[in-house]
């Protein structure tokens, strides 16, 4: 693949960028400077839930910042009592802490399982199982948690207290699990960058009572998850096993920097004053955005319509697949974090669908991540499949051969 940085910028040279430069969007639509027009399928990677500009999201925050936008935790933010009052009243949790992304979302679910062991008399439990094929976060700790070398290397030495075990190794899990220093087990529903790799219900449930026999925290990092992106509030729901912690952000802030830990009263019992804190967490501007938000997720009825698109979407899909299986594997995914697993270089399928028009994004296992609005139209969805079908209809070795 050809060499995109402009060595000629002042940025940091960390990302190999597509050549495309967004002026506005509106729904699932993005348009260029040059007024090229795109079905954003990437949505930010999972962040903007509701598409871009949505109306609701748009005039609330032009109302808030005529009013207020920054005044720290050290005063009470009336928005940030309101918005943990809706997130408890509709998960597992009793308690929630306001982050500005999901890797301060998940370093505070951290600190919370292992202040939790220290409040009750085991400072020694410290250590977090993970798995491989995790991606937890950028930061220091959240790359040791993700355990994956292309991230880990040329930072020294890894972070102390994480160990990565095998995906879908249940021994290796349970001779782990049994250690004395073993304060939590730390895991996604469905692996996101990893290549939309499920977790089934009935390993969760697993988790859940394994954590409950050994006195240890069960956390979910429901980052690319949470916030309707399965067809539930939260993947953990499919299941019923409940966490007693659980990261998120992404599409709880619609496009605003948000990440939320919740946690049962229980796990949330060591952090007391002075603990944990965040300078910009919790904002009145990104409570009133991220309020926003819930008044649209969780409306009645607008969980329905995400399932709805997603069995819209993955029959077309799967047909697709049968049509072109020497381009799509299998289709994966619950709800709209769908994952198109391709026998093609999964980076080339992507620059496929943006040469038709659509906006997609790569995982691991050679997987192309579909990630649209969950507010996504019908019509919408088909004619993103005429997008779609074109990409991989042009990948197809049938039509490559013709082409030549």
């Amino acid at each position: 693949m050809a060499d995109t940085t402009d060595h000629s910028s002042p940025l940091f040279e960390t990302y190999a960028r597509a050549p495309l430069a967004f002026e506005r969007g509106s729904g699932v639509w993005l348009e260029t400077r040059d007024g090229r027009r795109f079905m954003d399928f990437g949505g930010g990677i999972a962040v903007n839930c509701l598409g871009h500009a949505h109306p609701h999201l748009v005039e609330t925050m032009k109302a808030q910042a005529e009013k207020l936008w920054h005044v720290s935790n050290l005063y009470e933010i009336p928005d940030q009592t309101r918005m943990a009052e809706r997130l408890t009243a509709a998960t597992f949790a009793d308690r929630a802490f306001f982050a500005n992304s999901g890797a301060e979302a998940v370093e505070c679910a951290i600190k919370t399982a292992r202040r939790y062991h220290y409040v009750n008399g085991a400072p020694e439990r410290y250590r977090i199982l993970t798995f491989e094929g995790a991606f937890h976060g950028r930061t220091l700790a959240t790359i040791a948690a993700g355990g994956q070398k292309k991230y880990l290397e040329g930072y020294g030495p890894k972070v102390e207290g994480f160990d990565q075990l095998p995906f879908g190794d249940h021994d290796a899990l349970r001779e782990a699990a049994a250690q004395p220093d073993v304060a939590a087990i730390l895991i996604e529903p469905i692996q996101g960058e990893g290549g939309i790799r499920s977790v089934p219900p009935m390993c969760l449930t697993g988790l859940r009572e394994m954590c409950d026999n050994l006195g240890i925290l069960l956390i979910y990092d429901e980052v690319q998850t949470g916030v309707g992106r399965t067809g539930k509030f939260f993947a953990y729901q499919h299941s019923g096993a409940a966490p007693d912690i659980l990261a998120s952000a992404k599409g709880i802030g619609g496009g605003f920097p948000l990440g939320v830990c919740l946690a049962t009263e229980r796990a949330a019992s060591g952090m007391t004053p002075g603990s944990h804190g965040t300078t910009y967490g919790g904002s009145p501007l990104a409570m009133a955005i991220g309020n926003a938000v819930l008044d649209v997720v969780l409306d009645d009825g607008f969980l329905d319509h995400v399932r709805d698109m997603s069995l819209q979407l993955k029959q077309s899909l799967a047909s697709l697949s049968d049509r072109y299986p020497d381009v799509i594997e299998a289709v994966r995914g619950e709800g709209l974090l769908i994952g198109l697993k391709a026998k093609v270089p999964n980076g080339e399928l992507v620059a496929q669908m943006r040469e038709e028009g659509l906006l997609a994004v790569p995982a691991g296992d050679n997987v192309v991540r579909l990630l649209p609005p969950l507010n996504v139209t019908a019509d919408e969805v088909r004619q993103a499949m005429d997008r779609i079908e074109a990409a991989v209809a042009a990948m197809s070795a049938g039509n490559r051969r013709e082409s030549a």
